[in-house]
């Protein structure tokens, strides 16, 4: 859908006015007036709502296939973590644990040393999700070292 697409109001006994922001109802409002457009194409129904005449009969399509709620949009980007996998987080993890002083850079180079394909911002998320760049957490950290030590 373009962006700059404008509200469209239907009237008959009732009067609707369907934004693009609001997807369902958008591509439904297409669909309708395409079953009952008589003189009109399917090109100039599509490009009037901001699709083309290719995609319109993808939207088509999912609607009978799946229904009203295949014409949700879908949620882009990646699925899953490929880079920050489980075992990846716990290498950086370990890393952190291990030198409380080090900074992301530093883990980074080293996890990419052992092998580890990693960026420096993907340490700081993981270091971030995990809760372990609070303040104070180095220095509890390095307290509890020199007590084990001590003792």
């Amino acid at each position: 859908m373009k962006k700059e697409a404008k509200t469209i109001t239907h009237q008959g006994l009732v009067s609707l006015e369907i934004k693009p922001e609001d997807t369902i109802a958008w591509k439904m409002s297409m669909l309708l007036e395409a079953c009952v457009a008589s003189e009109d194409t399917i090109g100039h129904v599509a490009q009037k709502y901001g699709y083309t005449r290719e995609h319109f009969y993808v939207i088509k399509s999912q609607f009978e296939t799946k229904g009203s709620m295949a014409l949700q949009d879908k949620l882009t980007g990646p699925k899953t973590n490929y880079v920050r996998t489980k075992e990846i987080e716990k290498q950086v993890i370990r890393h952190r644990f291990l030198d409380p002083g080090a900074n992301s850079e530093v883990i980074a180079q080293k996890m990419n040393q052992s092998g580890h394909s990693i960026s420096q911002r993907s340490v700081e998320r993981t270091i971030k999700e995990y809760g372990l760049q609070k303040k104070g957490y180095i220095k509890q950290l390095r307290k509890q070292k020199d007590k084990r030590l001590k003792s």
